[in-house]
């Protein structure tokens, strides 16, 4: 006997959404694991707008949409449980968890992977140099300003140009810092253009091409060594280092278990249906690939919800372990493609109505998506790294014996 009908695995935008669905689509017994002491993970320490337009038609500052998706929660009848953290996945829907009274083990007919994804920390950059205080990255800065009225520098390095990288400027403006400089290793900003006039508009240097090499300083940073674009060695003096984004996904589960992860993504390959090689086991939001808005993460966590739902309505038990899994391939310098799997079959409306391309690089070039060797669809163009890209799945996929996404690029 099951004890829930779902379970669900993190109590952030997607969590939550996912969860309230199920049960507005009329699913019984819904279990909502999250380790912290209150849902709405990364949104909660976020000391800025704008949260929930799309969602609930309002815009909340971070900890409000934090406690919106709460009230969410509680008035769908979701049963939450805080501060219980799962340690194991075992096949067939059950988990493994360390709870304040000690470590249990829930079945549930599916469970939903929802954990999220974090920023690269220093060690996994490989920066070298001293071991001073101050070098943090985005999610611990505002951890400290939300819920400790902490501010460990006034005068950062951020390093990174993605749009998380613009939350911190605005952490540090809003909170009394004045960042010395912005630097992005690449040859070009991640975010889009008219978002990254604003470090500038602020009066604070943005350089391309440059790599932070070095960090110095005895208690605190004192001074950073950077390699600018033109090769030159420029040392700038500071007193912290933010080092921004570079996300990946929050997969420990995952790499625990016999699902593991696709190793282009770095996240769990699922199909249309948001359903993982385990017929049991789904996933959604930023898991799934790094890193998306938060907003774009509770609409996923909604659509993957119906999808279980629908799932669970047909009893669909059986049968599924010996689908046919047909993985989706693609040429680089495409990056990562979501969803990575096809499963046969004519199955209810899928979650995810296009696969979702990173690029790792900027590339001019002619993209297509490919069935059986016939193009159903082609667009050229110049093609930004790490920007979404969608393309529509067409129905054809479930039966092709191929789908590949090609590019031949233009020099």
């Amino acid at each position: 006997m099951s004890d829930a009908d779902v379970i669900i695995v993190g109590g952030g935008p997607a969590g939550v959404a996912a969860a309230v669905e199920l049960r507005r689509q009329g699913v019984g017994r819904v279990v909502l694991l999250e380790r912290e002491a209150q849902l709405g993970g990364a949104t909660r320490h976020c000391s800025h707008s704008p949260f929930g337009m799309l969602d609930f038609h309002r815009v909340y500052f971070g900890a409000a949409y934090g406690k919106r998706l709460e009230a969410e929660a509680a008035r769908a009848g979701v049963e939450v449980r805080t501060g219980h953290s799962v340690v194991r996945l075992i096949a067939g829907g059950r988990v493994e968890l360390a709870t304040p009274h000690g470590v249990e083990t829930l079945q549930a007919r599916r469970l939903l992977i929802a954990t999220g994804a974090r920023e690269t920390p220093r060690a996994a950059r490989l920066i070298s140099g001293d071991r001073p205080i101050g070098v943090v990255t985005t999610g611990a800065l505002q951890s400290y300003v939300a819920f400790h009225g902490l501010m460990p520098f006034r005068r950062p390095l951020i390093v990174g140009s993605e749009l998380v990288s613009l939350s911190a400027v605005l952490t540090c403006l809003s909170h009394g810092a004045r960042p010395v400089a912005m630097i992005e290793p690449g040859p070009h900003p991640l975010a889009p253009a008219p978002l990254m006039w604003f470090p500038r508009a602020m009066g604070i240097p943005f350089h391309c091409g440059a790599e932070l090499l070095d960090i110095h300083g005895a208690s605190r940073v004192e001074d950073v060594t950077l390699r600018l674009r033109d090769g030159t060695l420029h040392k700038l003096a500071c007193d912290g280092v933010l080092l921004t984004g570079r996300f990946t996904p929050e997969s420990a589960l995952l790499l625990q278990s016999a699902i593991g992860v696709d190793p282009f993504s770095a996240g769990p390959a699922i199909d249309p249906y948001g359903r993982t090689a385990d017929p049991h086991l789904f996933a959604a939001g930023n898991l799934l690939r790094a890193v998306e808005t938060a907003g774009w993460s509770f609409r996923e966590g909604r659509a993957v919800g119906r999808a279980i739902a629908e799932d669970l309505a047909r009893d669909a038990d059986a049968g599924l372990d010996g689908d046919a899994l047909l993985p989706v391939t693609f040429d680089p310098p495409v990056k990562l493609v979501v969803p990575g799997l096809i499963r046969r079959g004519n199955r209810a409306a899928p979650a995810f109505p296009n696969f979702q391309l990173r690029f790792a690089r900027q590339a001019r070039g002619r993209l297509s998506l490919v069935l059986d060797g016939r193009e159903m669809w082609a667009q050229e163009k110049t093609w930004r790294p790490e920007r979404r890209i969608a393309l529509p799945i067409p129905s054809a996929a479930q039966t092709a014996d191929r789908v590949h996404i090609g590019f031949e690029e233009r020099t």
